[in-house]
Order: C-alpha cells, then sequence, then structure tokens
C-alpha cells in the first residue's frame, strides 16, 4: 500500500503540475495551490531536449506538447559569430521513434497542455490561495496546512514547487537566497519566416543569443548579456533596451531585432541560481523544480529537471520506504547528483559566452568547432549514466 494518499502542492508552475499529474496518476488525491489569482504564465517561449522529453512522455503528455511545439528533426544547433559568420553545427541526440531531439514551445502551451491534463484527472486547483501555517510532520504524523483561505488539512505530503522564490524554502532553509549569476536574459516572441526551421545559437562579445520556433507560426530569440549589479528596467523601456542590448548583432538575428517594438511580447529578467544543500525536505514536505536547484539557462535544462523531479518521485512511489521521511530522503539523494552537474554545466556554457575580449572570443569560437559536439556528446552520455544511476533501487 503507498505510503502517500494525499498530498499538498505549492505552486503551479511546470513543477508543480507535473508532480500533481504524476502522484494523480498513481491514485494519490492532489490539492494543488497557487498565489496567482488565474493562471497568466511567461509566454516567451523554452525549448526541451531529450532527457527532458522522455520526461514529458512518463509524464503523459508528450503528444500533446509535440504537436503543439516546433521539433528540430535533425538536432541541428547551428553557431555563428555575432556577425552572422558560421563557427560550428552540433547535434543533439533523440530519443527516438518519432521524438525529436529538441523542441521549441510556448511557454503558455506547456501550461494550457498541463492544466487540461490535471482537469481530466480531477485535481483540486485552489488559486489565489498560499499556505499560512505548515507543520511538516514526521514518520507517524502527516503535515498539516493551513492555506491563506482559512481552509485546513493533514496530508501524508506537502510539495514546495513555488519557484525561485519558493515560500517553503523560505520555511526550511531560510538562510538560503537566490544567488545573483551577474547576468540578464532577454526573450521577444516573433512570427516564424518558413525558411527558419532550426535552433541557431550566435556567440557575441560578452553576449550570447538565440533563435528557436516554438510553432508553426512563431519564433522566439533570447540572448543574455553581463549584468552585475542584478539591474533592473521599467518594462515600458524593454523593447528599446533589448535593441540596444544587442545592436551588434547581425545575421539572421538583425531582422527580429529591428521589428522589436511596444507591440513585440518582450520579458527581461535576471538569471540567478538557487543551489539549496540535501536535504530538501523536512518531515514529510519536500521542495522540488526551482524551489531547490534553480539553474542558469545556458543548458536549456530548468525545465527538464523540474519535470524529471516529478518523474523520479513518482517511479519511487512503488519503492518499498518505511515511512515517507525516509522515502523523500532518498529522493533528495537520488537527484542532488543529476541536478548539480546541470547547474555546473549550465554555469560553465554561461561564463565561455560572457568573454569579452574580442581576441579571446575569437580563439573561443575557433575551439568550438573542434570542441563542441564533443562537449554535447560527453554532457549526454553523463546526463544517461546519472538517470541509471536514479532508476536503481535505494535502500
Amino acid at each position: 500500500m503507498s505510503l502517500i494518499k494525499n498530498a499538498l502542492i505549492i505552486g503551479a508552475g511546470i513543477a508543480g503540475c507535473s508532480a500533481a499529474i504524476t502522484l494523480a496518476s498513481r491514485g494519490v488525491a492532489v490539492t494543488l495551490v497557487d498565489k496567482q489569482k488565474e493562471w497568466r504564465f511567461q509566454s516567451s517561449g523554452i525549448f526541451v531536449y531529450s532527457n527532458g522529453l522522455a520526461a514529458l512522455r512518463e509524464v503523459g503528455v508528450l503528444d500533446e506538447i509535440i504537436a503543439a511545439g516546433f521539433g528540430i528533426g535533425d538536432g541541428k544547433n547551428i553557431y555563428l559569430d555575432h556577425r552572422g559568420a558560421p563557427i560550428v553545427d552540433v547535434f543533439y541526440p533523440s530519443i527516438g521513434g518519432n521524438v525529436p531531439p529538441i523542441l521549441g514551445i510556448k511557454r503558455a502551451e506547456i501550461h494550457r497542455i498541463l492544466a487540461a491534463r490535471l482537469e481530466a484527472l480531477g485535481v483540486g486547483i485552489r488559486l489565489g490561495s498560499t499556505v499560512a501555517e505548515l507543520s511538516t510532520g514526521s514518520e507517524a504524523q502527516p503535515a498539516r496546512a493551513v492555506l491563506s483561505d482559512g481552509t485546513a488539512g493533514d496530508y501524508d505530503l506537502v510539495i514546495g514547487a513555488d519557484g525561485i522564490r519558493s515560500q517553503l524554502r523560505g520555511l526550511l532553509h531560510p538562510a538560503i537566497q537566490p544567488r545573483n549569476t551577474g547576468f540578464g536574459v532577454w526573450r521577444s516572441v516573433h512570427r516564424r519566416p518558413a525558411d527558419l526551421d532550426v535552433k541557431i545559437m550566435m556567440m557575441g562579445i560578452g553576449k550570447r543569443l538565440g533563435i528557436m520556433p516554438i510553432s508553426d507560426d512563431r519564433l522566439y530569440i533570447f540572448g543574455t548579456v553581463p549584468e552585475p549589479e542584478a539591474h533592473w528596467y521599467p518594462t515600458e523601456e524593454w523593447p528599446a533596451i533589448m535593441r540596444e542590448k544587442f545592436a551588434e548583432f547581425g545575421g539572421p538575428a538583425r531582422r527580429f531585432l529591428d521589428e522589436v517594438s511596444s507591440e513585440t511580447e518582450v520579458l527581461y529578467t535576471v538569471v540567478e541560481e538557487v543551489a539549496a544543500p540535501l536535504p530538501w525536505h523536512r518531515g514529510r514536505a519536500l521542495l522540488i523544480g526551482d524551489a531547490a536547484h534553480a539553474s542558469t539557462p545556458f543548458m536549456g535544462q530548468g525545465g527538464a529537471m523540474a519535470i524529471e523531479d516529478a518523474v523520479v518521485l513518482g517511479r519511487m512511489l512503488d519503492e518499498n520506504a518505511p515511512d515517507v521521511p525516509e522515502l523523500l530522503q532518498r529522493f533528495g539523494r537520488r537527484r542532488h547528483p543529476m541536478c548539480k552537474f546541470v547547474q555546473d554545466a549550465s554555469r560553465q556554457v554561461g561564463e565561455a559566452g560572457a568573454v569579452e575580449d574580442p581576441e579571446s572570443c575569437k580563439a573561443r569560437n575557433a575551439a568550438m568547432r573542434q570542441t563542441a559536439q564533443g562537449h554535447v556528446d560527453n554532457f549526454y552520455a553523463r546526463l544517461q549514466a546519472l538517470q541509471e544511476a536514479e532508476r536503481a533501487p535505494q535502500r
């Protein structure tokens, strides 16, 4: 008999929705709460690589995700310099079948698909609600939560999937705060020309700018720039500032940068990390996703790590843990090596892309011709080895 019969999940982003679906599919009665009064999700794009797509298949929504997004069938990523001159083409692995190695999709589409699955499973969702009080429970006692709407309940499991500024992490690890990485990221959404059907990364001097289709008729561009002081900019100034930040970029990005205006969907965020130490739980309360291990965006793995958290937790319900705190202890030990590896690799890629000396950038680009494919192959080989270790039962 499962140790977990009911669960409270805080946060209805990718991590929370994936966890709710995974648990509800196994017969757990799930209550999902989110502080938003209505679901409004960032509508820029996201790209998902093979391991994230494999996790979405286990969640049970991969077919819908593929139908709504744009797949790069051969997994090609074209690297250019900031003027558009070619550096190297790199190919990413696939999980086989009809699943593309890389898929771009609008973030709002992912949430629409996850929300439809939640509705089909009958998951109870409370919007405009947060946790006012929480007792995290123990081996013998359930957790008890009082919500901001005044309702209260006992739960076998409480999951904090409430993002980089997690309320639950504040209770479990009050000293852990998001760390400024010294980068800002800019995104904008555009109509996709029919001839642009690949993923492109442009390596500038201290900056990177990518182009990724996210549907049959849309793409997004995404760029990172050094922001050592974690600057914030007024929303109404974002289009003009984005054009200014990437003014030196030419090649295929130029036409999209030129059309950025007040009518364009533009999003700016400061890039932060969270590296919560183990344990990621206290009693019966557990952190997942960005609440525990928010990563920089340079490897495109943040969403995948969140979905994988949900999938691994779901698999572990079938294992013979003596109690819920021990199950959560095992979960943290299992996921921490993977998430730390991704964080470290992503940070290194970001630092390489932030080189600001022109001659060093030329040397970097020359080295990429010899090493870029090997780096990709080694990264995914290491991911596979870590995934195999996660599947091995722990005692």
